[in-house]
């Protein structure tokens, strides 16, 4: 199952959660930014709060990021409303908002909590986003949790108990290799990963030849390094994730793959 979120000449750049060089990740200040620089494709995370409105942010608490503290899901989405992103007072944006804001756009969704399912389902059905979504979580369940509810299919991509069994898969000799993969894989479109976790190497060119054999992509995260970013597209990774689009873009365009 593939959608128009995939159709894209080329290895596709995300801007993760926007792109701000001042620290506001995850604002409507950093997704315009990334898209004037002429990006398509836009990562996020998701939270609800304690009256299920879902917002795009990646802590589940305020602290970090905000002039006031607090856990997200424990806070009215009035009180959401109030806390500022950073010294310039930028305010933290609903999900339903981004998606409105830039109709062209495609958003990478990462599911940051269990009770972000049901406000996310009612998003994409409200705006009928199911062809500019990939849905994605670090847990699996969360996500199945989420694609049962929809009523149309969206693009996902792996967790991280699928993508473990997918290493695993990929170092299978090369004749059984391919089935053992498409089962592993089964039900996702693709990997969403780091180059490598708890020191092992997970983006090889074994991996990504794997994942190629029965169709799947692979999207590398978060990668902010020109070298690296060089290194990752001549093994024929399908996309990168980055906090520097800015970076990302010029290289893209060094080699001709910027669309």
């Amino acid at each position: 199952m593939r959608t128009a979120y995939l159709d894209h000449p080329g290895p596709i750049p995300f801007a993760h959660r926007g792109f701000s060089l001042d620290g506001l990740e995850n604002t409507m200040a950093a997704f315009e930014a990334a898209v004037e620089l002429g990006y398509r494709h836009l990562e996020t995370d998701v939270h609800a709060t304690r009256d299920g409105a879902l917002v795009a942010f990646h802590d589940e608490t305020l602290d970090r990021l905000c002039d006031r503290t607090g856990r997200i899901p424990e806070l009215s989405w009035r009180e959401v409303a109030r806390a500022k992103v950073g010294a310039g007072g930028v305010g933290i944006p609903l999900l339903e908002d981004v998606l409105g804001t830039w109709p062209q756009a495609r958003l990478n969704i990462d599911i940051k909590s269990k009770g972000a399912i049901l406000p996310l389902v009612r998003v994409i059905e409200r705006t009928r986003a199911h062809d500019r979504v990939c849905v994605a979580s670090f847990y699996d369940q969360r996500r199945s949790e989420a694609l049962m509810r929809l009523s149309r299919p969206v693009v996902t991509s792996a967790g991280q108990t699928t993508a473990a069994r997918f290493r695993a898969a990929a170092a299978l000799p090369p004749l059984i290799r391919p089935a053992v993969v498409a089962r592993v894989l089964a039900g996702v479109d693709g990997l969403q990963v780091p180059v490598r976790h708890a020191g092992v190497e997970v983006v090889t060119p074994a991996t990504v030849a794997a994942a190629h054999e029965v169709g799947a992509f692979v999207h590398v995260w978060t990668v902010n390094e020109v070298p690296e970013m060089e290194r990752l597209l001549d093994l024929g990774v399908d996309g990168i994730v980055t906090d520097r689009a800015d970076l990302l873009k010029e290289v893209l365009l060094a080699r001709g793959q910027w669309a």
